[in-house]
């Protein structure tokens, strides 16, 4: 009983953070992307200009640390699966499982780099973070990301066009971190208003 009830704790932030990868990689995959690709064609096929899962990815490790990594990475699959047209078999593939781990470890990276240099996140001494802050890791993050993500697909992604994909996959996150803490702001001002 006390694994179980040591463990509790922890799986409602794991499936809360899996759960908005999901959600979020959804509305891109659903609407972001078909809309995307009838304004700008083919060119972004690698990235999003409004990538979601970011701010999740930024969000979920400022509240948890290294340990979202897990629950982003079984987001990440589990998108794949619901919302890609890649069969079960390539969905394993190597370079897929590495852009899922790189995705899932840019942002606890970010944060692990911004405590080594002492780069504060907030105001100094304490452990509230500013928006200002989580954003230039977003940032930071982003970078990490677009060019681990650019060069894992690297052979998939013809020359002339891998400074504009990594230029996308940077500008995609970062824009989709912004969406997500606006919404996360405006969620937690109604909150406020109500009391709770």
């Amino acid at each position: 009983m006390t694994t179980l009830t040591a463990i509790r704790p922890r799986l409602a932030p794991f499936a809360v953070i899996t759960g908005a990868y999901v959600l979020c990689h959804g509305l891109v995959a659903l609407l972001v992307t078909p809309l995307q690709t009838r304004l700008l064609g083919d060119v972004t096929a690698f990235a999003s200009l409004l990538y979601l899962p970011h701010g999740v990815r930024v969000l979920a490790t400022w509240y948890w640390g290294w340990l979202a990594a897990l629950p982003l990475c079984l987001g990440a699959f589990l998108a794949e699966l619901l919302f890609s047209s890649t069969p079960i078999g390539t969905i394993t593939h190597p370079v897929l499982l590495g852009s899922i781990l790189m995705g899932a470890v840019s942002a606890p990276l970010t944060f692990e780099l911004f405590r080594r240099f002492n780069t504060p996140l907030g105001r100094h001494g304490s452990r509230q973070v500013r928006w200002t802050g989580l954003i230039a890791a977003g940032a930071v993050s982003s970078v990490i990301n677009s060019v681990g993500q650019t060069l894992i697909f690297g052979g998939l992604i013809l020359s002339e066009q891998f400074l504009s994909v990594l230029v996308l996959y940077a500008l995609g996150d970062l824009i989709g971190l912004v969406v997500c803490m606006v919404f996360m702001m405006l969620v937690f001002r109604h909150l406020r208003t109500r009391g709770i």
